[in-house]
């Protein structure tokens, strides 16, 4: 499950204020929700796309901090799904979690990289700092 934040001084809950239906609308029905730090994520079991076989995303809170956007999109292996003949499958999901993300985050695909190459670097802790 992957986690992203917002832009700074933009807030989850006004970029997406219904993410339910948001989700609906890029990936299908949801099913049911399920339960990551303590908040209920929406999953799609079969999302409309045949490249995704399971789709978990949603809003985590965080009480005094920003909340984060969760997601986890799981593929099918790239084989069964061309040997199905859905060659503009893969492109178009490429495409929809791109523009998921960056509706939710504001973040375009390059930048949401940047940040996450920026907090493993500050999890990193150098060889030779004491704790």
């Amino acid at each position: 499950m992957r986690e992203y934040k917002m832009r700074r001084g933009e807030y989850l809950e006004e970029r997406i204020e219904d993410m339910e239906a948001t989700i609906e609308e890029y990936f299908g029905p949801i099913t049911h929700t399920e339960s990551f730090k303590n908040s209920e994520l929406y999953v799609v079991e079969e999302p409309d796309n045949p490249v995704f076989s399971r789709i978990t995303a949603g809003t985590v809170e965080y009480g005094g901090k920003k909340d984060k956007l969760a997601v986890e999109f799981e593929e099918r292996p790239a084989e069964e799904v061309i040997e199905e003949g859905h060659f503009d499958a893969a492109e178009e999901a490429v495409s929809l979690k791109n523009d998921f993300l960056e509706e939710a985050t504001g973040r375009d695909a390059k930048s949401r990289r940047e940040s996450m190459k920026r907090s493993v670097e500050d999890d990193e802790v150098p060889d030779n700092v004491d704790d």
